[in-house]
């Protein structure tokens, strides 16, 4: 299949058999435009695919304001989105700012930008990312130990961000630009050694192609896809989990300590984030189930937010508050 239409076919598969009802029923279709390749590609394609479902397409274009020039390559984006076939294409101008690093303060801008543009009927932003994509995502997440949701990788769907070309080769993506007389904007950050993600394309991928004699790509894009099943799975069982456990928003601690230590910890966090807990890590939930598994009476745990977990009488609570000394 040449790449225009392996691109489109990646988009019809996932609108007619991922995406929920509502969503297609909506009638409107947004896809995220960077000017990149990956981006351009979908845009076509997501014009082609939905307009043969009678749907609209809007293009949406986030000027970072991080480069010189950036005005301009964003009013070029929205151009080509509208040669690709959009139906309108729309500039977001963001200010990046945060915490993380340059990288994620604009993920996090970029993010919260496309939000706001969406209408409040259920809506899809369809993102680029490719399979190359997927693949330094669970590399990152390898490296730095961050656990089976990262290393999962990213959700085809989630919305209302959708992603139908995780199964997509970047080299597929810049073959169909070429296919269409689309002439892409390359990011000069793309080629700047002191972000981790551009290493990682350049110079790690590559030598585990050639350490490994190819395939790399899509097999840690298999792994992430195996992850998640086995992630949703124990999920499901740690809500089962959470749902049995829960009285008057403290947990029993008869109900949680025979469960396996990963059912338990994830129904630890979905109680903690619904406790309104931010930035959990891994570290917090360990030491909060260690209020289960390794209870020798010892205090509360801290926890971001200024909350605090602590076991008392049989039960796990959460509040908000300055630490106690020990439990009791």
């Amino acid at each position: 299949m040449d790449p225009v239409r392996s691109v489109r076919a990646a988009v019809r598969r996932f609108l007619r058999e991922e995406a929920p009802a509502p969503y297609v029923q909506s009638g409107v279709l947004f896809v995220a435009v960077s000017g990149g390749a990956d981006s351009l590609a979908l845009a076509d394609a997501t014009a082609h695919v939905g307009h043969r479902m009678s749907m609209t397409v809007r293009a949406l274009v986030v000027d970072h304001g991080l480069q010189e020039g950036s005005a301009q390559v964003a009013a070029t984006a929205a151009e080509q989105s509208l040669r690709a076939g959009v139906d309108e294409a729309e500039v977001l101008t963001v200010t990046v700012s945060g915490r993380g690093g340059p990288e994620a303060a604009a993920r996090s801008a970029r993010y919260a930008a496309l939000r706001s543009a969406l209408p409040e009927s259920p809506s899809l932003v369809l993102l680029g990312h490719t399979q190359d994509d997927q693949a330094e995502t669970v590399l990152l997440g390898l490296g730095r130990g961050s656990g089976p949701r990262s290393i999962a990788g990213m959700r085809p769907l989630d919305p209302p961000w959708a992603r139908p070309l995780l199964g997509v080769p970047r080299s597929v993506t810049n073959a169909a630009c070429a296919e269409l007389g689309i002439v892409p904007w390359i990011d000069p950050h793309n080629s700047e050694s002191r972000f981790t993600r551009v290493r990682l394309r350049t110079e790690v991928l590559p030598l585990l192609e050639d350490v490994l004699a190819g395939g790399v790509a899509p097999a840690l894009a298999r792994t992430a896809a195996q992850l998640r099943e086995d992630g949703d799975a124990l999920d499901e069982m740690g809500a089962d989990l959470h749902s049995r456990a829960l009285t008057c928003e403290a947990l029993e601690i008869a109900v949680l300590e025979t469960a396996p230590a990963p059912v338990r910890r994830r129904a630890l966090r979905r109680w903690l984030l619904g406790a309104g807990v931010p930035e959990l890590t891994d570290a917090h939930l360990r030491a909060v189930d260690a209020l289960i598994s390794r209870w020798r009476g010892q205090g509360g745990v801290w926890l971001p937010g200024n909350f605090e977990a602590r076991r008392s009488r049989g039960k796990l609570s959460v509040d908000a508050g300055e630490p106690t000394t020990r439990g009791d």
